[in-house]
C-alpha cells in the first residue's frame, strides 16, 4: 500500500499528525519512530482551523510507524502500518507501507477492531496506541498528542 506524504523544504519525506473527535466519533493519526516513541516535529500549527485538522508536520523514515484510529462511541478501529520504503510519482511523494497480515486483505500489519486485536501488540508500541485513542477522543482537538 502507498500514503503520499508531504516533503519538507529540504525535500525530507514527513506526515501530519492530524485528527480528533466530535459528539459520537472521531479520528486521529499519529507517527512513532523505529522504537515506537514520540518524534520532533518539524513544525507545529498554532493557527488558522485547527479543529481536527493538521497539527504537526513530523519527518518520517524507514521502519517509522503511522497509527491510524476511527471510533464510533468508543468503539475503535485502529490499524498500525510501517514504512519500508519511499516513491516517487509524477512529483508526487509516496511512503510505501509493510504488508504483513493478510486477515484482511489490506496491507496494514496490525488490527485493532470488535474489541481484540488481530494479532498481538508489541509492547513498545503501546504508548502510542494509547496517544492516538486519545487524540481521536479529543473533542475538536486542537493540538498534537504524540511529539518530542
Amino acid at each position: 500500500m502507498k500514503i503520499r506524504i508531504e516533503r519538507t523544504k529540504r525535500g525530507y519525506p514527513a506526515f501530519w499528525e492530524s485528527g480528533g473527535g466530535i459528539s459520537d466519533t472521531g479520528e486521529a493519526t499519529i507517527i512513532a519512530g523505529k522504537d515506537g516513541k514520540p518524534k520532533n516535529a518539524i513544525y507545529v500549527r498554532s493557527r488558522g482551523q485547527l479543529a481536527n485538522c493538521r497539527h504537526a508536520l513530523i519527518p518520517i523514515e524507514v521502519g517509522d510507524y503511522i497509527i491510524v484510529a476511527f471510533h464510533y462511541r468508543e468503539d475503535f478501529q485502529i490499524e498500525i502500518y510501517k514504512v519500508i520504503d519511499f516513491e516517487e510519482v509524477k512529483g508526487e511523494m509516496y511512503a510505501v507501507m509493510q504488508y504483513v497480515n493478510g486477515k484482511y486483505n489490506t496491507e496494514h500489519i496490525i488490527c485493532y477492531g470488535m474489541n481484540e486485536w488481530d494479532a498481538p501488540l508489541p509492547a513498545f508500541l503501546e504508548a502510542a496506541v494509547q496517544a492516538v485513542m486519545k487524540k481521536a477522543t479529543c473533542y475538536h482537538c486542537r493540538e498534537p498528542h504524540y511529539i518530542a
